[in-house]
């Protein structure tokens, strides 16, 4: 599986503001339903249940929310680069600025899992978030993700 798979270029984004985890679930339901067709309420209502669970920040302005939807077919990804960090209650207590969503079929066991962990391979890769960090624009937001995971592969 690669990030290139589970990415869509329209499902990357840089967002000035955003002022509370609440809103940046919605930017982000509003994204999937805009990319990918999904109910953007069903989305919101997935991920603010999921992180009822346990924040999903990580360390070092990364966050990774996830959540498993019945009407999605296979795992998709969204991407947000936040110019201000927002507080994400994460585990080295750091603000986010970095969130890859990641949006799962019900049923989704294995998949689910092999994507968790590549999403949190690549961006425990401080060259990565940094170039991430340096760029504002979507579209090398989303060469930067894949292009250099491919490459890697190789």
């Amino acid at each position: 599986m690669q990030l290139a798979e589970i990415l869509d270029a329209g499902a990357v984004k840089s967002i000035a503001s955003c002022t509370s985890k609440k809103r940046l679930f919605h930017d982000l339901g509003e994204l999937a339903e805009t990319c990918y067709g999904l109910s953007a309420t069903a989305v919101i209502d997935a991920l603010i249940e999921r992180e009822g669970l346990g924040p999903t920040g990580v360390g070092q302005g990364v966050a990774l929310p996830h959540a498993r939807l019945a009407n999605v077919n296979d795992v998709k990804g969204i991407f947000l680069r936040l110019e201000r960090p927002l507080n994400f209650d994460a585990v080295d207590r750091q603000p986010v600025d970095l969130v890859f969503a990641l949006l799962a079929p019900q049923s989704a066991g294995v998949e689910h899992l092999k994507a968790l962990a590549l999403v949190s391979r690549t961006l425990r890769d401080q060259s990565i978030c940094a170039k991430l960090r340096a760029n504002s624009d979507a579209g090398t937001l989303h060469t930067i993700l894949t292009e250099l995971q491919s490459t890697q592969a190789a």
